[in-house]
């Protein structure tokens, strides 16, 4: 299995940042705003083929005056900034390193956030590399490979299938099997060093709370009692105290939002926003953030983010010594219908994910309400939600369903020996 990483860039634009977008905006097809063109002069995506996703984003936070129900913020003058973000197969370091060798471009495009001109890319790219503190891949271990030769493959078959003449299931596939010969790439084998890395991740909590309940017993259940009586109390004190702000997004904002999207079956989400101050919200969100990314990395690994399976690749990455965060999504379907899968299906969700962003519909004893304020929420989320300036998706046209049932078809394909009623249900697969 060859595992997903990323890298994400973040730098302060030090220059215009309207001729910033302009020069992104080349990076984009014609008629399609925001939609990178894959053989762009600036960074072919196309040209790597273990790139998933990508992105160029301009961080222009909209809802800095909301910090005026937080005086204690008011002093911070945050700047703009410009993030470059890959979702890739196998190693990040080494995709950044050949980009960067590849593309001199690219080099004109970080002068706007200060690289000298005679400055090594490599090296400025890695020096401004930030880590998410959360990321959720869809499925762990398919490559981009993978995700086109299975493509390719369901094609194949669904064009071979009316030309096969057998009645009986057994004879009908090996009809197929005859006349479809894909080029299927066998999986690599997993990286040993992600294997001990991941096993590390996987126990390490587990192995803490095992040792402090065995060794210290009273004194571990007299500390999480009287822990968890503190953070009730100080948890309902916040949530009764936060100001409620709910601005309507303006109009200008939608518009220019909705020309960035539908441009195809998948779509892509950006925004940004304000941290509520205080050490409390503060600690709670690190040790919310750590549960969510334990969670996707061991448990949600196969297509379904708890019961949510539009989302390709999502991250949540903090800004500004945490005053500020953003959060990046790919998804299947329209905007609405993403923000209705997630207040339907995990709204205790993005209440984990984004009560501590100011300006999130209240919250009580952090389950209930919030993201249920149907409304509120959406004002709230669209009101935060900034243009993405290029993205590029290396499987255009194919849903993160569509690549679960392909995976399937490949699964039966090369499977041995089915049964009758096996080769029925890929038969209807195809």
């Amino acid at each position: 299995m060859t595992p997903q990483d990323r890298f994400v860039i973040v730098a302060p634009v030090l220059r215009d940042v309207h001729l910033l977008r302009r020069d992104l905006a080349g990076m984009t097809l014609a008629g399609y705003p925001g939609l990178a063109d894959p053989c762009n002069a600036i960074v072919p995506f196309c040209k790597y083929e273990t790139i998933h996703f990508a992105r160029f984003v301009v961080l222009e936070d909209n809802t800095l005056q909301e910090r005026a129900a937080y005086p204690q913020l008011l002093r911070y003058k945050e700047p703009i900034y410009l993030c470059f973000m890959v979702d890739c197969d196998d190693s990040a370091c080494d995709l950044l390193s050949q980009i960067a060798r590849e593309c001199p471009r690219l080099h004109e495009i970080f002068e706007y956030c200060g690289l000298d001109r005679t400055g090594n890319l490599a090296e400025w790219m890695q020096a401004h590399r930030v880590r998410p503190s959360t990321s959720y891949v869809n499925w762990i271990g398919r490559t981009v490979t993978q995700a086109r030769e299975e493509a390719k493959l369901h094609a194949e078959l669904r064009k071979a299938l009316p030309n096969c003449d057998a009645g009986e299931p057994q004879a009908l596939l090996s009809q197929l099997r005859g006349q479809v010969s894909p080029e299927l790439t066998s999986p690599a084998p997993t990286p040993l060093s992600w294997r001990v890395r991941n096993l590390v991740h996987f126990y390490a909590p587990l192995v803490a709370a095992a040792l402090c309940l065995l060794l210290f017993p009273l004194l571990t259940l007299a500390l999480l009692v009287a822990g968890l009586a503190m953070f009730v109390v100080a948890l309902r004190r916040h949530e009764q105290s936060d100001p409620i702000i709910d601005w309507p997004p303006p109009p200008a904002l939608i518009a220019q939002l909705c020309k960035g999207e539908h441009h195809a079956v998948t779509n892509q989400y950006t925004a940004i926003g304000s941290a509520k101050p205080g050490r409390f919200r503060g600690t709670l969100q690190l040790a919310i953030f750590y549960a969510l990314d334990w969670v996707a990395r061991h448990i949600c690994t196969h297509g379904r983010l708890g019961r949510i399976s539009t989302i390709h690749f999502a991250h949540w990455i903090y800004l500004d010594n945490r005053r500020r965060g953003f959060f990046c999504s790919n998804y299947d379907g329209g905007h609405e219908a993403y923000m209705d899968d997630f207040i339907n299906k995990a709204g205790f969700g993005l209440n984990f994910a984004f009560s501590d962003a100011i300006g999130y519909p209240g919250t009580d004893w952090l389950f209930a309400k919030g993201a249920w304020r149907e409304q509120e929420f959406k004002r709230f989320q669209r009101r935060h939600q900034i243009t993405t300036d290029a993205w590029y998706k290396a499987y255009p046209g194919l849903t993160a369903h569509d690549l679960a049932r392909n995976s399937r078809i490949r699964n039966g394909f090369e499977k041995r020996s089915m049964s009758d009623d096996e080769i029925r249900r890929w038969l209807a697969e195809i």
